[in-house]
């Protein structure tokens, strides 16, 4: 396994790419469109990282560089302590796995998880782990170490690939060995995949879920240094994305590889990510652990991008030491804001409460009043739009409280749990 470090990588496209996006371009990139700007990431050695963000911000062209897929224009990519900027993609020991499954549709799964092994050669010499709690080694067999040398010396991929079900032609004795090792590892692949009763079929014969597994095993049959994953679960139904969330998390656990992992679901992101890093047009905002994101977003991109429903902003006057005034509110903050607060006394700042934070309460200046014209009930909880005079916020109620639309309600702010920002840098104030 090894580390990921991203050192000041930029991406530019040409310009005749994306004419029509001249008029936005900027004087100081005189070559092209600009994608990735001053991107900084070291992923650790079996980290499970998740890069995170809306649609266009370049987090699958950041994969695609780390895989070869894509050239980068300047700054420095490593695997490993291997700089890997210009090396093609199947000597970088990275593998990746596509949001559209890119299986073979004329081969079979078995044929699709060996492919890899058989085109590229392998080194087995790392065993994968098996489901228990520690790794154990699939074979101790010498021949393990020597699966490299022998499909280099026959040049096993300059020949037409041999169906398994059928006998090996005469004279490729020595690669049978090589075959032995491959079914071996695929078999145990496809068994910690539980796609092992569906290796004799292809790929229109399964469903989107079993396609996705497959594309999952065919990156962890070449045991490889790290995973590179574009989206793998977007296609899939809600509940079934839900279960191979789980099952990628446990596999990764098990394995110990260091996986770089892009989605645009914070949800996804949330629940996968040892750490994630969010990004925006181009830039890292912040990388963090999922609840620091949560607690203390750098900005007020991230603080509105993390969690769902979106966190509610409301303009504010702040006096110091620590009281913030609207026409519909006046709020105190805790007393450790003191410090932060003191620079922006007699000035404006935006306020940031999550709907889950607002609660129904009575009348009080501290809290809001307003007119619910919206109402989700979910079941399990109710978020409500309040329509006061000046604002609108979304808030989040225990399912049982029986509001109704039109109702007139308050609504309590939890001060333990604002958010300050500069309303011109965006910058959060906790954090400056």
């Amino acid at each position: 396994m090894a580390h990921v470090a991203i050192e000041n990588v930029y991406k530019t496209f040409p310009r005749s790419r994306h004419a029509e996006a001249e008029e936005a371009r900027s004087a100081t990139e005189p070559d092209g469109l600009a994608v990735l700007k001053r991107i900084n990431l070291t992923i650790d050695d079996g980290e499970f990282m998740v890069l995170v963000g809306p649609s266009g911000c370049g987090k699958s062209t950041l994969l695609r560089l780390i895989s070869g897929l894509e050239e980068i224009t300047g700054g420095s990519i490593w695997v490993g302590d291997r700089k890997v900027n210009d090396l093609p993609p199947k000597q970088r020991d990275t593998a990746m796995v596509f949001q559209s499954y890119a299986l073979y549709p004329h081969l079979s799964v078995y044929d699709n998880l060996a492919f890899g092994l058989r085109r590229m050669g392998a080194d087995l010499s790392q065993s994968l782990p098996d489901l228990g709690d520690k790794p154990t080694p699939l074979s101790e067999s010498p021949a393990n170490q020597e699966l490299e040398r022998l499909l280099t010396e026959s040049r096993w991929w300059e020949k037409p690939l041999v169906s398994l079900t059928r006998p090996l032609p005469p004279g490729l004795r020595y690669v049978s060995e090589a075959e032995r090792l491959i079914d071996e590892r695929v078999r145990a692949v496809a068994k910690m995949l539980q796609i092992d009763t569906l290796l004799n079929r292809y790929p229109r014969q399964l469903s989107g879920g079993q396609k996705q597994r497959v594309a999952l095993g065919r990156a962890m049959a070449r045991n490889p240094q790290v995973f590179l994953m574009d989206e793998p679960l977007s296609n899939l139904d809600a509940k079934l994305r839900m279960e191979t969330r789980a099952q990628i998390v446990n596999l990764q656990r098990q394995l110990g590889i260091t996986t770089i992992y892009v989605t645009h679901d914070q949800v996804e992101a949330m629940t996968m990510g040892h750490r994630i890093a969010v990004m925006h047009q181009g830039q890292i905002q912040q990388v963090a652990t999922p609840l620091e994101l949560y607690n203390r977003p750098a900005n007020q991109f991230v603080a509105c991008f993390i969690g769902s429903p979106p966190m509610n902003l409301i303009p504010v006057q702040v006096q110091a030491p620590f009281l913030l005034v609207h026409s519909e509110f006046r709020l105190s903050l805790p007393s450790d804001w003191d410090d932060r607060l003191l620079p922006y006394d007699g000035r404006e700042a935006l306020l940031g409460i999550r709907p889950e934070h607002l609660s129904l309460a009575l009348p009080a200046p501290k809290n809001i009043c307003g007119q619910i014209t919206h109402l989700e009930a979910l079941g399990s909880e109710t978020y409500l739009t309040v329509q006061t005079k000046a604002l609108t916020l979304l808030a989040r109620v225990a399912p049982d409280e029986g509001v109704r639309v039109g109702d007139e309600v308050w609504l309590a702010i939890a001060p333990e749990k604002v958010h300050l920002f500069d309303p011109e840098s965006e910058v959060s104030l906790w954090s400056r």
